[in-house]
């Protein structure tokens, strides 16, 4: 019964190039999903590639108690480039566990065992990051996950300020909802967070697992939102293709994280292909790139399908077209018919995640195909 664990879809990916892959006939897709944002450089970047054969000719792997050139460069290129004074990193495989890090961080911290999350949050499948997850349809079949979690509605201040007390260890959040919607923190929810988790000595963490890596216009979301979380997770984007997690972590943080370790903590070629990836963001300021044609796609697609869908939201190239219908039938139309990849967010949300390089002209391929789907003229 080999491949179970997937419901894999009719296509064969087979090469990537850029914004572009091609299945096994060899027929040309523009990749609006970068699988789950996991590609902001685009498929086969040369800098990431010469990062990687160069590193893998010397050595594959060596345990992080062994000083790494690649990983300890890594370290401090995350510590320059994080938000205000984040100047310690944890290294894993994923997004899951670099939250699951992030949980475990704080309530060896603080002493406090409370977990505070979002409704229609998503940080992960693994047993802790799970159980700050909100769908049941994640949770039910694993159940009895960890406890003391509590779930407060997502931009509501004053939910959160009576969950957040003096047994809180964290409050974990995304300022861009994925899985849940595509549905953006306002600043003035995140500026509250900041103050109640810091009054209450709780570790505030911001899930930029998708948000980070320049998808939302900076390299992460908190610079635009002004404020510096105790805890910051990456993973997704941060390898450009190869699997990789951080927890970015504060010192008061970091000097009592308690004894969590992992034998595959970044390993060199890992290290070397997220160094690459994070250096290019910033040298050939891919963020702010992300930023404008970001803006221009979402203003684009609004006037283009105007009433003929619920809604189009997001930052940067983050984006949700909220239709009125189940979003997957135009995903298959999308796919079969307009040679474009992309995703959903939930059950009527069609989610864009494209690499951070398109263009203008290949955003108004997916205005005139979304277009031709989605209006009655």
């Amino acid at each position: 019964m080999s491949g179970f664990v997937f419901n894999e879809k009719p296509i064969q990916i087979e090469r990537g190039d850029g914004a572009y892959v091609y299945d096994d006939s060899g027929t040309e897709y523009l990749d609006m999903g970068a699988s789950y944002a996991c590609v902001p450089l685009g498929h086969g970047h040369p800098a990431v590639r010469d990062a990687v054969t160069e590193q893998f000719e010397k050595i594959t792997y060596v345990q992080a108690s062994y000083p790494n050139a690649q990983r300890t460069a890594l370290y401090e290129l995350l510590a320059e480039t994080a938000p205000g004074d984040i100047d310690n990193t944890w290294l894993c495989n994923s997004g899951t566990e670099a939250n699951e890090a992030a949980l475990k961080f704080a309530r060896s911290a603080t002493g406090n065992s409370k977990i505070v999350a979002t409704m229609q949050g998503f940080h992960g499948r693994t047993m802790g990051a799970l159980a700050t997850t909100w769908k049941d349809k994640y949770k039910k079949p694993y159940e009895p996950l960890i406890g003391d979690v509590e779930f407060v509605p997502y931009n509501d201040s004053e939910a959160l300020e009576e969950a957040v007390d003096e047994d809180t260890a964290a409050f974990i959040v995304e300022p861009v909802q994925g899985e849940g919607g595509i549905n953006p923190a306002t600043k003035e929810f995140l500026q509250d967070a900041r103050e109640m988790t810091r009054e209450a000595g709780a570790a505030l963490v911001f899930d930029e697992v998708q948000t980070g890596m320049g998808r939302t216009g900076t390299l992460w979301a908190a610079e635009q939102i002004g404020v510096v979380p105790d805890m910051l997770t990456s993973a997704k984007g941060l390898g450009n293709g190869f699997p990789v997690g951080a927890t970015l972590v504060r010192d008061w943080v970091a000097e009592n994280y308690g004894s969590h370790a992992s034998t595959f903590s970044g390993g060199p070629v890992i290290s070397a292909a997220a160094g690459a990836t994070v250096s290019t963001m910033v040298e050939e300021a891919v963020p702010a790139h992300a930023g404008e044609v970001g803006a221009y796609l979402r203003a684009e697609l609004e006037a283009a399908l105007g009433e003929d869908v619920r809604d189009v939201r997001g930052e940067g190239l983050m984006i949700g077209v909220e239709v009125k219908r189940g979003a997957n039938r135009y995903l298959k139309q999308l796919a079969l018919e307009h040679r474009i990849l992309a995703l959903p967010a939930g059950r009527t949300v069609i989610r864009l995640l494209p690499p951070l390089t398109i263009t203008e002209s290949e955003a108004d391929r997916v205005i005139e195909a979304l277009t031709d789907l989605l209006t009655d003229t």
